[in-house]
């Protein structure tokens, strides 16, 4: 069981040091426990996660600058920097970055579950349907295009 520790991340760093580079997005992790996993994001111009589900976990963004296209239960959206994006577990979402600039974003997940797991296997993992393979395995099902 991983219960969370009283203490601080530093801005700009992830928890002992850790980033992962995913898919040219880069990812910090900043808190982590059984019942929460809370990381930081970078998302340059012209990146995104495609449509996909978390059957056992709620997801969260707060838009800590920038702006996302997003696709929620099959409807287009946007949010903004200050905006808190919620996504209930099993709803279908997907997040794409059209802006023309990067886009920080800080995300949470509950409960944690296996998404840090996920995570350490994909980081530097430059095949898309290889990342796709491997999200299978730690309960994030990509969906088909549309």
């Amino acid at each position: 069981m991983t219960v969370m520790e009283a203490g601080i991340t530093p801005a700009g760093e992830g928890v002992d040091g850790v980033v992962w580079s995913i898919l040219g997005q880069t990812y910090k992790p900043k808190q982590e426990s059984d019942s929460c996993f809370t990381f930081e994001t970078l998302f340059p111009h012209g990146t995104f996660v495609p449509p996909h589900i978390h059957a056992a976990q709620d997801e969260f963004i707060y838009m800590l600058d920038g702006t996302f296209d997003l696709i929620l239960d099959g409807q287009k959206a946007q949010a903004v920097t200050g905006d808190l994006i919620h996504m209930p577990m099993g709803i279908p979402h997907g997040i794409f970055n059209n802006s023309g600039k990067d886009v920080k974003a800080l995300f949470w997940v509950s409960p944690a579950r296996s998404l840090r797991q996920l995570f350490e296997k994909i980081h530097n993992v430059a095949d898309p349907a290889e990342v796709v393979r491997l999200a299978a395995e730690y309960e994030v099902e990509f969906l088909p295009p549309p």
